[in-house]
């Protein structure tokens, strides 16, 4: 189990009993635990987690990774942006086939970080290779802080993007978190603007408007 657990190049190890549920009850506990049975994985179904930064996507997709190791499946989990950065890699050096056996050949794929910032040009064509040699064969599971229709600015192709959600989503799970980010846990929320009377600024905001110059 060690040997898979280093070959899923987590970016730390996660497990759900350390997951903090209270902090944001919009998660629900059951759907989680139930995919970390991993039987979507042998129905070759896909997950996506849709959500804000710090809402738990990736500390979710990582533990669910690792409970399909428990499990004796092969985990891969990767960025996108490490998705990205391997196949250029290895495209300079020919290797592109042995790049892409790799990403074939795990039972769950973990593809993290959708959405954080523009991906490279091709990052569109990488991405929907992966996506089309493993669909309705192996489980994919991506993450994203972006809304699905964001997806074609994101890659800079929108026909790929098109053509990725298309399978992707065909039997896929989507679980959308909302709430605060837990990283910002210990921190007060920011207090609503004060509102003045209709028609009246505060006098502080008064004293700054800049006064009309005279002709």
């Amino acid at each position: 189990m060690n040997r898979r657990v280093k070959a899923a190049t987590f970016r730390e190890i996660k497990t759900l009993e350390d997951f903090d549920w209270q902090f944001n009850p919009s998660i629900r506990r059951k759907q989680v635990y139930e995919l970390a049975t991993c039987q979507f994985i042998h129905q070759g179904k896909d997950v996506l987690l849709l959500g804000p930064p710090g809402t738990g996507k990736s500390h979710l997709a990582q533990a669910i990774g690792y409970q399909a190791i428990k499990a004796g499946l092969l985990v891969l989990y990767r960025s996108i942006f490490d998705v990205v950065r391997d196949f250029l890699h290895d495209e300079a050096f020919d290797g592109q086939e042995k790049i892409l056996a790799r990403y074939l050949k795990p039972d769950l794929l973990v593809i993290d970080d959708m959405g954080i910032k523009q991906l490279p040009k091709r990052s569109g064509e990488y991405l929907f290779e992966i996506i089309m040699r493993r669909y309705e064969t192996k489980s994919t599971m991506m993450t994203s802080n972006r809304p699905l229709e964001d997806w074609g600015k994101l890659i800079g192709d929108v026909p790929s993007a098109t053509a990725i959600l298309d399978r992707f989503l065909h039997h896929a799970e989507i679980i959308t978190i909302t709430g605060r980010s837990y990283r910002l846990k210990d921190h007060p929320a920011p207090a609503a603007p004060a509102k003045g009377r209709p028609g009246k600024q505060p006098p502080e905001q008064e004293a700054c408007q800049e006064q009309p110059h005279e002709v």
